[in-house]
């Protein structure tokens, strides 16, 4: 990386990458993750893996990027900027992760953030089946956190959904002794009043914990999380209080949401809810 010039004029600037899929209704994948790099502060860059053809209601066609592209679009970001966090989301297929691991593995990269994106929040799959084994093998080893939702979780453990919190525990465990540095569980397809994220890391568990919030407008719930955790590591926060202030950050977002009138299907979270007044305005 090169080294970037700072004069008595400026300030240090956090900077985050999202190696991502694009959403073309804004709110999800490398829109989400950008947003929410600006809502928390973080210089945002990205890398495109996949367009969707995306809105509200569902996914109706994916453009696979280019393998030797996605490697120039890396090598583009990582040589010129001093990135803090890397976040990374929706890849597609066994080319495409080897791809970002060798990328990874070239410019030294080791504040990673796995979002192991598999399906949409309308149901639609994203992530070829034949692609599950390589994030397995080729990701989680070189990741500092993964961020997996309870079906994700299974799908990478071949096994079902965590019934509860001691499940969910013995699936965390499973996952980083696959090489994952940190595990973090997402209960939002949970039951209950709570939905409760378990955390697994060098001190052990820890759960966190956050009402359940009445309302359909959750798509890129996940994206936000994953990005705004990258964002706290990005300005220098530790692992632990960077998950609990992504949490809170999330939680908040997913409150405002339905002071938005977006699209007829599952609406976005409000990344700007600090910003933007009620109706949006």
């Amino acid at each position: 990386m090169s080294e970037q010039t700072t004069t008595a004029d400026t300030v240090p600037t956090a900077i985050a990458v999202t190696i991502a899929g694009s959403d073309s209704g804004g709110g999800a994948g490398i829109q989400a993750d950008l947003k929410t790099f600006s809502a928390l502060g973080v210089y945002g860059a990205s890398v495109i893996t996949a367009l969707t053809a995306q809105n509200t209601l569902g996914v109706t066609g994916i453009h696979d990027v280019p393998p030797g592209f996605i490697a120039a679009q890396l090598d583009a970001v990582f040589s010129d900027l001093k990135v803090d966090a890397v976040k990374i989301g929706m890849l597609s297929r066994p080319e495409v992760i080897e791809t970002v691991a060798e990328g990874l593995d070239r410019h030294r990269l080791g504040t990673v953030v796995l979002d192991p994106v598999m399906v949409a929040a309308s149901g639609d799959r994203l992530l070829v089946p034949e692609a599950i084994d390589s994030l397995r093998r080729q990701l989680l080893p070189r990741a500092l956190l993964i961020t997996p939702n309870l079906p994700e979780a299974a799908a990478l453990l071949d096994e079902a959904p965590a019934a509860g919190l001691a499940d969910a525990r013995r699936q965390a465990e499973k996952l980083r002794a696959l090489g994952a540095r940190a595990v973090l569980i997402k209960g939002g397809h949970g039951e209950g009043p709570d939905s409760v994220d378990v955390l697994l890391d060098d001190a052990g568990f820890l759960e966190l914990s956050a009402p359940r919030l009445a309302t359909r407008n959750t798509h890129g719930t996940g994206c936000t999380l994953s990005s705004a955790i990258a964002a706290g590591l990005a300005r220098g926060l530790a692992l632990r209080p960077a998950v609990e202030a992504a949490k809170a950050y999330l939680t908040r977002a997913i409150g405002a949401a339905d002071q938005l009138e977006i699209g007829h299907g599952h609406g976005p979270v409000h990344h700007f809810h600090a910003w933007w007044g009620k109706g949006g305005h």
